[in-house]
């Protein structure tokens, strides 16, 4: 019953997300729509979250008739303090949500409104803790750009039509399941635009049953971890999956990534914060991981998942100071200029605890080319970092077709080998995409876990026998695929064409007599 319930509230959250993108289409593009419809849900929920956690506090001293939302500024000033300690944030009752929401349309100056109200929540954390995490964050709610409308007048009534809409959605009880509707919001938007937007706006979306495998196959056998990073985090959906498989409590000191595209990383602290993660649990950065790591002198990280961007171009040896850079140089050889995705499986490492694990999405090519991709497998089998190699099916992501992999590292194996598992047939045809179901996912979990052969599905295979072959690691080199074409038999088949050719030529003759006879 309550699953239901839940369905019935999911499917009428994207009725009315639909019906918001209905009313903003032409101004604004799908992707850019994202923007402003997540950075005014952002907007509602930090004014309720506030809101609800002072009220709470009143109600249990006594003060049953009380509301934030209709307290005067200056009274309510006594509180910022204590409110940017405990959320890392202030908003004065007449800048919540719901207040600007009751005066919206009469505002002439609405854009002015929202644009100061937007600039005093990321002032109220200046020079505390938490300034890092909602610098910026408003910055691409631009509530003045051409793209709401070309003058003041048009861009205010857009701006009104997003109110109302996000006024309108049904986000539950605050003490049950707002979070959950927060993120389906979320991700439902982030669906709504991955099929026909691709990797824009430096965006590649992982769908959500792959993060599900990589997280589970990441966090196996532990319950409670020290952190979970993602060196190429985009807008951290990687990240929340590891809050929800294993629990944001169970996650001791938070949540780490790095995204160097700047739309993204403050679409990713939204999402931190939409999912109910306070500012102290965690720690995301813009900047390129490859050239200006984050997270130096933080401790190694237990739990590692990413999808990073697949064969982009880098540096590499144009710069000569690289090859020293301590994440590269035990490989003796830097990923290729053209295709930087080994140099993401090095960096990965160096950051990866003793006792951790690292689940990370790659593009083919690099298990089977030569040169200084070769080299670098090397390194990895010789030093026995490779734990498994997954081949996935095809057409399983948005905006490419190609079947991808999944590489698990980890510096304590148990054993000298690498398990190789064919999940290429572990998938569902959903129209014209792929999709792996809850017991395809845990058909894969299992064989990583078993980690034993079985015949045309998984085999273990020791570091030696890799290194003969030449340090290839396609699954297809060591998983034999099962021959399912029919079987025949020549001498069976042979006797049957006899007897058809043998009887076409006596109805052959029975023709040739009724022909005759006419």
């Amino acid at each position: 019953m309550a699953d239901n319930k839940k369905e019935q509230e999911r499917q009428e959250l994207h009725r009315t997300i639909w019906a918001i993108a209905d009313e903003m289409r032409g101004s604004v593009d799908g992707w850019d729509f994202k923007s402003y419809i997540l950075g005014m849900l952002f907007y509602r929920y930090i004014s309720e979250n506030i809101t609800n956690y002072i009220n709470k506090g009143e109600w249990e001293s006594g003060n049953e008739d009380f509301n934030y939302a209709d307290l005067a500024d200056d009274i309510a000033e006594d509180a910022r303090e204590e409110m940017v300690s405990v959320k890392g944030f202030f908003i004065l009752p007449s800048q919540l949500f719901s207040n600007i929401c009751k005066v919206c349309d009469k505002d002439d100056n609405l854009n002015e409104t929202l644009e100061h109200i937007f600039t005093a929540i990321e002032a109220s954390a200046k020079g505390t803790e938490s300034e890092d995490d909602f610098k910026g964050l408003f910055a691409d709610l631009d509530v003045n750009s051409n793209k709401l409308g070309a003058t003041v007048v048009k861009r205010n009534e857009k701006l009104v039509k997003l109110l109302r809409g996000i006024e309108q959605m049904q986000l539950g009880d605050y003490q049950d399941n707002t979070i959950d509707a927060f993120g389906d919001a979320y991700e439902y938007l982030m669906a709504m635009y991955a099929s026909n937007a691709g990797k824009s706006g430096g965006e590649f979306y992982t769908p959500q049953e792959v993060s599900e495998l990589l997280t589970k196959l990441a966090t196996l056998g532990k319950t409670e971890v020290n952190k979970v990073y993602d060196p190429a985090c985009g807008s951290g959906s990687l990240l929340l999956k590891a809050a929800k498989i294993l629990g944001k409590e169970n996650v001791r000191q938070g949540f780490y990534g790095q995204e160097i595209n700047l739309t993204t990383y403050n679409l990713c602290r939204i999402n931190m914060f939409l999912h109910d993660i306070d500012y102290d649990k965690f720690d995301i950065a813009c900047e390129d991981t490859l050239l200006s790591p984050m997270h130096w002198d933080d401790e190694p990280f237990e739990v590692i998942v990413s999808n990073p961007p697949y064969s982009i171009k880098w540096k590499g040896d144009d710069d000569i100071t690289l090859i020293n850079d301590p994440r590269y140089a035990p490989a003796g050889v830097l990923a290729p200029k053209s295709k930087a995705d080994l140099a993401f499986i090095m960096h990965s490492l160096a950051w990866l605890a003793t006792n951790g694990t690292a689940s990370i999405v790659c593009f083919p090519g690099v298990m089977y080319r030569g040169g200084a991709e070769k080299k670098i497998r090397q390194y990895l089998i010789d030093n026995n970092y490779v734990d498994c190699i997954i081949q996935l099916p095809d057409n399983l992501f948005f905006g490419t077709s190609i079947a991808t992999c999944i590489m698990v590292l980890k510096k304590a194996k148990m054993d000298n080998s690498t398990l190789f598992i064919d999940a290429s047939k572990e998938c569902v045809k959903i129209t014209n995409n792929n999709k792996l179901t809850p017991e395809n996912i845990e058909h894969i979990v299992k064989m990583f876990a078993d980690r034993i052969d079985v015949q045309y599905q998984c085999k273990l295979v020791s570091n030696d026998t890799i290194a003969e072959g030449d340090y290839n690691l396609s699954v297809s080199s060591y998983v034999e695929q099962e021959d399912t074409r029919e079987k025949v038999d020549i001498v069976e088949l042979n006797a049957r064409l006899e007897k058809i050719v043998a009887h076409e030529q006596k109805l052959r003759q029975q023709i040739d007599e009724i022909i005759k006879e006419l």
